[in-house]
């Protein structure tokens, strides 16, 4: 598995053909680097994951799906949405359900955060925000928090799926804060590589993992650091 973070969190996950974006915000996050093209991450794509409607986190899925021919995966009211917008490769789910897209397996789990789409004037509704499950075959399953607090059912989360690796948001403020994000994952989880997202992007927003990696005290080596536009191997 090959995990490259584009900043906040969009991330692409590479497991045997499938080339996977999850919330690709790229156009107007501060961290995506400015020696990338989005023509560049979107080479080879072929799913787009959502995790829930706000607009850091939809990003440039419409226009990737439409340049590429991508499935997206999300919630139902997120593909209908899309739909609108002239999506036409939608996979849509719901909390709990666990769909085989061919390649890998992908769930929808609880979190505890918003889902909504600003329209002109009014807020649209887009569902319930989830995390995202990814197991595919002979590799770690990986388990993108979304935005989220911390809440008890993770222990059930960790129990059906038993992720190894954790893409975990730590910002404060409208997610975990580190410590919070920290006791999340030494509480329920027993991850092999945790990955820090949704912080350094706003000033709203803590701008380091600091506090984060401090809290996991002697687990803080399962960090695995990563500068925007950067990959690794797990």
């Amino acid at each position: 598995m090959k995990l490259t973070w584009y900043g906040h969190s969009a991330f692409k996950v590479e497991v045997g053909d499938a080339s996977i974006l999850i919330d690709p915000f790229l156009t107007g996050n501060p961290s995506f680097p400015e020696t990338l093209a989005i023509d560049q991450v979107c080479e080879g794509v072929n799913h787009v994951i959502l995790t829930h409607g706000h607009d850091d986190h939809i990003g440039d899925a419409v226009a990737i799906l439409k340049k590429t021919g991508a499935l997206l995966t999300t919630n139902f009211e997120i593909c209908m949405w899309a739909g609108r917008q002239g999506v036409e490769n939608i996979n849509p789910m719901n909390s709990g359900g666990l769909v085989d897209t061919g390649e890998f397996k992908v769930a929808l789990t609880s979190a505890l955060h918003s889902s909504s789409k600003q329209g002109d004037g009014e807020a649209i509704y887009l569902g319930n925000p989830h995390g995202v499950i990814i197991d595919a075959p002979n590799e770690p399953v990986l388990y993108h928090m979304g935005d989220t607090d911390i809440f008890s059912d993770m222990a059930l989360i960790n129990e059906i799926y038993q992720p190894k690796i954790g893409l975990v948001p730590i910002g404060d403020r409208f997610t975990m804060g580190g410590k919070v994000a920290a006791m999340a994952c030494q509480r329920f989880f027993d991850f092999d590589a945790i990955v820090p997202c949704h912080y350094g992007t706003f000033p709203i927003i803590d701008q380091t993992a600091e506090t984060f990696v401090s809290a996991l005290g002697a687990d803080s080596g399962k960090v695995k650091s990563m500068e925007p536009g950067s990959g690794i191997s797990l």
